[in-house]
């Protein structure tokens, strides 16, 4: 992911300290039920698609940006899949960021799937059955995505 500049002007002020950030995840699904994946550049993993919202950006408008700009697919929300506090990452270079992930189920309305921005090594549609390898973070927010449960919170530590 690309570092906001936004973020850049905050880092020269704060440093390497924690920075609490907004996150967004897009579970898109087309009408045949597949989900569309990334291949990301700095992994070279398969992954959900993602981002971190501009300053004022609604949630739900930062989805649809990030999946037409990664991956050159239009869609729209359909609904809040979860929220959570993700754990604090640290970076190679020092920086912590700590991001609140906003995971929201979106259905593909046009555009033709392919890699459309430098984040990304590959793009692709799966079957549910048929995923690629994914981390626990990718897996979870695809299975609840898939889920007619309701929104799912992490009611850890609440009392």
């Amino acid at each position: 992911m690309a570092t906001p500049d936004f973020i850049r002007t905050l880092r020269a002020s704060a440093g390497q300290q924690l920075l609490w950030l907004p996150g967004v995840t897009a579970l898109v699904f087309d009408d045949r039920g597949r989900v569309l994946l990334n291949r990301r550049a700095d992994t070279g993993g398969w992954s959900v698609i993602g981002g971190i919202p501009d300053p004022g950006e609604q949630p739900a408008v930062c989805a649809v940006r990030e999946v037409e700009e990664e991956t050159a697919v239009r869609c729209v929300v359909e609904r809040v899949v979860l929220v959570q506090a993700l754990s604090p990452v640290t970076y190679g270079n020092g920086d912590t960021c700590q991001f609140m992930d906003i995971t929201f189920r979106c259905r593909a309305v046009g555009g033709e799937a392919r890699v459309n921005d430098d984040e990304s090594l590959d793009v692709g549609w799966f079957e549910p059955d048929a995923l690629p390898e994914l981390d626990d973070f990718a897996r979870f927010r695809v299975k609840q995505a898939m889920s007619d449960a309701p929104t799912w919170f992490d009611t850890t530590g609440i009392g």
